[in-house]
């Protein structure tokens, strides 16, 4: 019988050794290898037989290669897993045929209105129905709005597949929470939200995810208050730096240093402290979008969280136009003026460039002058072309020095850490405004 059969009819439970031959039958294939789906499906393997899938050959080219061009997951470790864990990638479907535990790893963007863009889940669902078999599993990790799962995904594995949702097959979802760069909370040691289409399911799939996590999990109720869960998550970070982004607007109009008064207030033992930034990435940035557009469904309009979105989206722009303001009190002409911009990516020491808000103080800038020139030794050249179309300086840093009428400190780089900035300056005049807050307030003309 299949997996889920199985399970439901805790057969397994009658000796321990049945339950442990029933988790040896285990064969997982992960759908989607990206920031997600590969750090997941490589744990997977230290476990259990695992199959990545992904329709991008060259991304499994190069994972089968050995490296992992996100820096998610160490080259040493996948091939670890390839070699000893038997780990395979590919973009074939007969290859994940004869799995029965699916895991849809694939992202959930928004269109240019910022409506939630679904396509990849339902291409997704489509390739599960394609090689779904009875008794079989499906676990989403995509982050979406309650209900997508049982609403908008399970209805195309049924149509494609010819199987019925909890009868011949079975659901589960378990969100990600995966944060690209941070080498400390690593996928294995995660706390996951896990949930199950029926209280069998559930035990299942909890017990598939806790049997490779360090800190265990948490079983939802229900699938639909895993996914509420995960989308507030995103959504209560949003809203809590756009309120540090609002009092940096009203603190630097006052020539108040926000970081000071932090600094200050942080004194008090329940004092959250963040700090302002500019919030792009593929998760704050969007994921509250999802949740604003269900509300408004049901006839709710989520006021904070759309004012949230508003403020910090806007971030970007702000941060250039306080740069043309500190550049006119100096008396430099904007017009045609020389600019360094440190770092492209969202965030530090990480390649990821998805909806990076650095973009948008180039955007701004370049109104007013094309000499802008952007550094970054993390992010990929070509990608960002072929994104942004923005063309990244290759030279050495050392080369740039001495060339600028304004240095802007935009990622916070371990690379840009130990560099004296004002060198880069052509004059003891030029300025340097300081995005992350982290350079010596004393040279520096202005920070967020």
């Amino acid at each position: 019988r299949g997996l889920g059969d199985v399970y439901k009819r805790q057969v397994y439970k009658t000796e321990k050794k049945y339950y442990l031959k029933f988790m040896e039958q285990i064969k997982i294939a992960v759908i989607g290898l990206g920031y997600v789906g590969l750090p997941l499906a490589r744990l997977f393997s230290t476990k259990y037989k695992t199959v990545g899938f992904d329709m991008n050959q060259s991304r499994v080219d190069a994972l089968m290669s050995g490296h992992d061009a996100t820096l998610e997951v160490a080259d040493d470790l996948l091939q670890e897993a390839i070699r000893n864990n038997g780990f395979v990638c590919t973009t074939k479907l007969e290859d994940i045929k004869d799995c029965n535990f699916y895991v849809v790893a694939v992202p959930t963007p928004v269109d240019m209105n910022n409506r939630p863009d679904l396509k990849p889940l339902w291409s997704a669902s489509e390739t599960v129905g394609k090689v779904i078999s009875k008794g079989d599993i499906v676990v989403y990790e995509s982050t979406v709005y309650p209900g997508v799962t049982e609403e908008e995904c399970l209805p195309v594995v049924e149509r494609v597949s010819g199987l019925k949702f909890n009868e011949d097959f079975f659901a589960g979802y378990s969100p990600e929470r995966i944060n690209p760069g941070d080498k400390e909370h690593t996928v294995e040691k995660i706390k996951k939200v896990t949930s199950g289409s029926t209280p069998e399911i559930a035990d299942l799939v909890d017990n598939v995810y806790n049997s490779v996590l360090v800190n265990g999990t948490h079983k939802a109720t229900s699938i639909k208050v895993a996914e509420a869960s995960k989308i507030i998550e995103n959504s209560q970070r949003d809203v809590n730096i756009a309120f540090m982004n609002e009092l940096a607007k009203i603190f630097n109009a006052m020539g108040i240093d926000t970081n000071d008064v932090i600094e200050a207030a942080a004194s008090k033992w329940n004092f959250i402290k963040l700090k302002p930034g500019l919030v792009g990435g593929h998760c704050i940035s969007v994921d509250p979008y999802y949740l604003i557009q269900k509300a408004q469904v049901y006839g709710v309009l989520p006021r904070v969280m759309s004012a949230a979105r508003r403020l910090n989206d806007g971030m970007g722009d702000y941060v250039a136009n306080q740069v043309i303001k500190l550049m006119n009190k100096k008396g430099i002409l904007v017009k045609n003026s020389n600019i360094l911009l440190l770092g492209i990516t969202f965030k530090e020491n990480c390649p990821d460039i998805r909806n990076t808000k650095i973009v948008d103080i180039y955007s701004t800038l370049q109104e007013y002058t094309s000499n802008i020139v952007v550094y970054d030794p993390w992010a990929n050249i070509d990608r960002v072309k072929h994104v942004y179309g923005i063309k990244l300086e290759t030279q050495n840093i050392d080369t740039l020095k001495g060339k600028f009428d304004v240095v802007i400190l935009g990622v916070a780089h371990n690379e840009f850490k130990n560099i004296n900035i004002r060198d880069f300056l052509s004059t003891s005049n030029g300025v340097v405004y300081d995005v992350k807050g982290i350079l010596d307030k004393t040279i520096i003309d202005g920070r967020l």
